[in-house]
């Protein structure tokens, strides 16, 4: 019978929630030191970037190499560790799932997977930094240019809790919606029971009248416990479009707030870049500035960009939810056409991503609308395209080493702490049901925070170079038209495009 299935799934998935729960009580105080540990170190990276961005650069690539290299090392001794324990040579698909992660430790094949996956992601970071050696020097400039307008404008640092406590809104907003929708129905209760002894196992109950009632005498053991809400109602009928629409405007609150804050750090950035004189020419508070003019001129724009944005992302939804819908039927063409649709959309997200970005800085620097300068920053993109993959590309490869730089010290450290395997502090460390769960959440906590601190440099250098495209078309060095960009990168990114362009002649 599916429903007694369905109970004892419902019964151990309270008892994993329960467990979780208790290892988040006794290991919350930990997990936020690793948190502070994540921020301390992002923020002493962004400073040291400040000052020494080509070596700092050069350090990060080496360490991210050696903590994978260190991965890898780890994991091929615990593989050879497990060579002849009983029960270390079953495998993946013959164990199944498990709710206590630790038992695939236990299986020399989960250690090699581990191995495969890391040293994949090794050769290709270093068959990438051969290739890109050249770009990575010209993008060590960029860089260095944004350490520069970060340090004039060094309070952008803490904006982007600004952006995480409207997005906390956003999300407190969505949740207590959804569950109000959720809750708004009748509550349904239903006996449970052993359906071998209890014919009534699963039926609708009342769990004021149950302890007197028939059923409750023909199954002494039977208890009436609640179920899930339903209703058949026509609101009860409309709660998934409602739903639906929940969904939608937190989409489009949260693409918003993201929207503010890169048109708040797109104008600061800006400002940097078109002054003459640096950083004599800087407004007072440029940071503030930027952000009074987005919510006093930009609003509508903003609302437009998040709106487009958040129709894609609905949709993506809904296809999902089809899709889950659809798995039961053996419809091969369904199948495919869903696929199809699922990619397609989510390659247009991305593209609409970049050209919103790309928008909101051109809207920064000349305050034009959503339209405007989306059909702006295109074109002017379109007519450096080779720069466009030289730099901005190659920026953000380097920007994300740093996050995995990060992640990965963090989660190590994290690790052999709830493993207990540093002897000095092996008492410390609280016991726990599973200890994957603290580890999962200070990795994924580190990523957000070094994806906080390094969006900020991420949206400099997206800025940077769209106006040193702009000032390039605008101005031709003369006393005229003076550049507005330094002396060092106008010579370091003019060369390096200018071999690029004579590399695509050639090739």
């Amino acid at each position: 019978m599916p429903y007694p299935r369905k109970a004892n799934g419902v019964l151990e998935a309270r008892q994993l929630a329960m467990r979780i729960f208790e290892d988040y009580t006794v290991s919350w105080y930990w997990i936020v030191i690793g948190l502070v540990i994540a921020m301390m170190m992002s923020l002493l990276f962004i400073v040291l970037l400040r000052f020494l961005a080509g070596i700092m650069v050069w350090v990060m690539i080496v360490m991210v190499i050696l903590v994978l290299g260190y991965g890898i090392f780890h994991c091929y001794m615990e593989y050879a560790r497990l060579r002849g324990e009983a029960g270390s040579e079953i495998s993946l698909v013959d164990l199944g799932f498990q709710t206590d992660l630790r038992v695939y430790l236990h299986l020399r094949q989960t250690w090699m997977a581990f191995m495969i996956i890391l040293s994949i992601l090794e050769v290709i970071i270093i068959l990438l930094l051969i290739f890109l050696r050249k770009r990575i020097l010209i993008a060590i400039a960029l860089i260095k240019e944004a350490s520069r307008a970060v340090g004039y404008v060094m309070c952008s640092m803490l904006y982007p809790l600004v952006t995480f406590f409207l997005l906390c809104l956003c999300i407190a907003y969505w949740a207590s919606t959804a569950v109000f929708l959720s809750t708004s129905n009748e509550a349904i209760y239903k006996i449970f029971g052993d359906i071998t002894t209890c014919p009534v196992t699963g039926k609708t109950c009342n769990p004021e009248t149950f302890s007197s009632s028939n059923e409750s005498r023909l199954c002494p053991g039977a208890h009436c416990q609640f179920a899930f809400y339903g209703g058949e109602s026509a609101y009860h009928r409309a709660l998934l479009g409602l739903q639906i629409f929940n969904a939608f405007m937190f989409f489009w609150l949260s693409n918003f707030v993201l929207a503010l804050g890169q048109v708040t750090l797109a104008g600061a950035f800006a400002s940097y870049y078109w002054a003459l004189h640096k950083p004599d020419d800087l407004p007072a508070f440029p940071l503030f500035s930027s952000f009074s003019r987005a919510l006093r001129y930009h609003t509508g724009s903003l609302a437009f960009g998040a709106l487009i944005l958040a129709i894609v992302q609905i949709i993506r939804v809904m296809l999902e939810y089809l899709d889950q819908r659809l798995k039961a039927a053996d419809n091969k063409f369904a199948k495919f056409l869903m696929t199809c649709l699922k990619c397609c959309f989510w390659c247009l997200e991305k593209f609409i991503r970049f050209l919103n970005r790309n928008a909101y800085i051109m809207i920064a620097i000349y305050g034009t609308n959503f339209c405007t300068s989306a059909k702006n920053a295109f074109f002017l993109l379109m007519r450096n395209i080779i720069r466009v993959a030289v730099l901005d590309k190659v920026t953000d490869f380097l920007f994300l080493l740093g996050k995995l730089l990060i992640v990965g010290s963090v989660g190590i450290l994290a690790f052999f702490f709830f493993t207990h395997r540093i002897r000095i502090i092996q008492d410390t460390a609280p016991p726990l049901n599973y200890y994957w769960v603290p580890i999962l959440t200070v990795i994924i906590g580190s990523y957000l925070i070094a994806h906080g601190f390094f969006s900020v440099y991420g949206m400099c250098v997206d800025t940077l170079f769209l106006c040193f495209c702009e000032d390039l078309e605008r101005n031709d060095g003369s006393q005229e038209r003076p550049y507005f960009m330094s002396p060092e990168l106008r010579d370091i990114l003019l060369k390096g495009s200018a071999e690029e362009g004579k590399q695509a002649e050639v090739e």
